[in-house]
């Protein structure tokens, strides 16, 4: 499973963010790493240098083998808040629907 990041230009995407959004993705979404070819990973921050509320935006989606993508989406008050609160809903769509292809 391959995970790859991208950020806008408000958003300092370095090793210690890289390496948060690794270890969130693998406790969220590791049990899915045979279904899962590629994780795209995008953040954003919508107020850019304004300070403000939950104005920092993760959208997490997931490749599937032969599916189409899945994807999720969280706004916070912080990147690492909106990073794990993407996860965990992409972690609810990825139960469900995998859930029923099981079932």
């Amino acid at each position: 499973m391959k995970i790859q990041l991208n950020t806008d230009h408000h958003v300092r995407g370095d090793d210690s963010l890289e390496h948060h959004v690794e270890g969130v993705i693998d406790q969220n979404l590791g049990r899915f790493r045979e279904q899962i070819t590629r994780i795209e990973v995008h953040l954003r921050d919508l107020n850019g240098e304004k300070s403000g509320g939950h104005d920092k935006h993760c959208t997490i989606e997931a490749r599937l083998e032969g599916r189409p993508p899945m994807a999720a989406t969280e706004d916070a008050a912080t990147m690492r808040a909106a990073i794990s609160g993407a996860a965990r809903k992409l972690q609810r769509v990825l139960d469900s629907s995998l859930g029923r292809l099981s079932a």
